[in-house]
């Protein structure tokens, strides 16, 4: 079977920070971040250093849908109308096309309440029923729920999906809100930065968690001149996950397994290291994560390929993170952009890794790796490419 190639028709971030994943580059190239103190929800009366939807950009948000549905299932249901939006000529009720939903923690954070319908709502099969619904979709979903690499997971369902030749297209959404009860187990892990994360510093101490969404629209047809504008078309070229199965939490120490990811999807991309324009790393900020990776990037000969974080823009977004930081990495590429590894100043890891200090602009990049890693072990790497 000869694959057919897999386009990016179209994506799309709504974070704290902005809505659109152009909007949320610029006020990054701005110099903002997401990520601040703050008490909007306490645990045991402690806030939270991270990147929370404030409550009137939550109203915002509530004010465009009903009041059965839950902050998770409007950010799931806001991304995926804005996606849908930009592509019209794709049918939800159409049986070529797939849908794909991620979330790490879907409604977990509404049990708080003890009512019964918290309970009934909280299984991640509810949401995906009621979003398939309201969506007109003409089949049951596709449900990825895979630690913190759910995002990067549901991208590599559905381009193999697209690849056996079972369906045109897909549309593929993640999504995760912050509450107590996550903050509570991140805490129980000693895991939580009381300041603005540094990924890949000596100084770091911790990750920030954030809240928001992010949605892709893949297709086995090139996108079409109104759709593609000007730029050049870009493909999911390659994915491919290993799991280290080190520790319950804990990753690898030696980044094998996550090295071994990167050269499979690197292969299936038919791409090598010196083709590679940068790496949009997983770069938690946590001491064993941001080793590991570092240790992962050199056993795949991409030590010199500049790397960043996003986590002290976003936080860590937990099951949307995977396509939140894919899709800026995509509007990044498309402007030549290398971008900053915010938080980074001084070197922090044991390898050599290159950390991207400041924003280098028309480049001529050509090829982008996305990695993440996860609570269980799980690796995940995905290569965008733009066509020839």
């Amino acid at each position: 079977m000869t694959e057919k190639p897999v386009y990016i028709l179209a994506h799309h971030v709504v974070t704290p920070l902005a809505d659109g994943t152009a909007e949320n580059l610029d006020a990054m190239a701005a110099g903002k971040t997401a990520v601040f103190p703050n008490r909007q929800q306490l645990f045991q009366d402690q806030g939270i250093c991270g990147a929370l939807f404030s409550p009137q950009q939550r109203d915002t948000l509530s004010g465009r849908f009903g009041s059965e549905w839950t902050a998770f299932e409007i950010l799931m249901l806001h991304s995926l109308r804005k996606l849908l939006l930009s592509v019209p000529h794709i049918r939800m009720d159409d049986p070529s096309t797939l849908l794909v939903l991620a979330s790490t923690k879907g409604n977990i954070g509404d049990l708080q309440e003890g009512s019964a319908r918290a309970a009934e709502q909280a299984g991640l099969h509810r949401s995906v029923q009621k979003i398939a619904a309201d969506l007109g979709y003409h089949s049951r979903p596709v449900l990825v729920s895979n630690a913190c690499i759910s995002g990067m997971t549901a991208l590599l369902v559905a381009k193999r999906f697209l690849d056996a030749g079972r369906y045109k297209h897909a549309v593929v959404v993640g999504a995760d809100c912050i509450s107590p009860f996550i903050m509570a187990g991140f805490r129980s892990f000693q895991a939580l930065s009381d300041e603005e994360c540094k990924p890949f510093d000596c100084d770091r101490k911790g990750l920030n968690l954030g809240e928001g969404a992010g949605g892709m629209v893949l297709s086995t047809e090139p996108p079409s001149e109104s759709n593609s504008g000007s730029t050049q078309p870009i493909l999911l070229s390659g994915g491919a996950s290993s799991n280290d199965a080190n520790h319950i939490s804990g990753p690898s120490r030696t980044g094998a397994e996550m090295a071994y990811a990167i050269r499979l999807a690197m292969k299936q991309a038919k791409t090598n290291p010196a083709d590679i324009g940068f790496i949009a790393a997983h770069g938690t900020a946590t001491p064993y994560n941001d080793e590991m990776e570092s240790k992962a990037f050199t056993l795949a000969a991409l030590d010199q390929v500049p790397a960043f974080s996003l986590k002290a823009v976003f936080g860590h977004t937990l099951g949307a993170a995977g396509l939140i930081e894919s899709a800026i990495g995509l509007e990044a590429m498309e402007r030549g952009w290398i971008l900053p590894s915010r938080g980074y100043s001084n070197h922090g890891v044991s390898s050599s890794v290159r950390i991207s200090v400041r924003l280098e602009k028309e480049q001529d990049l050509k090829h982008f790796i996305k990695t993440g890693s996860g609570f269980g072990g799980c690796n995940a790497a995905l290569v965008f490419s733009k066509t020839n």
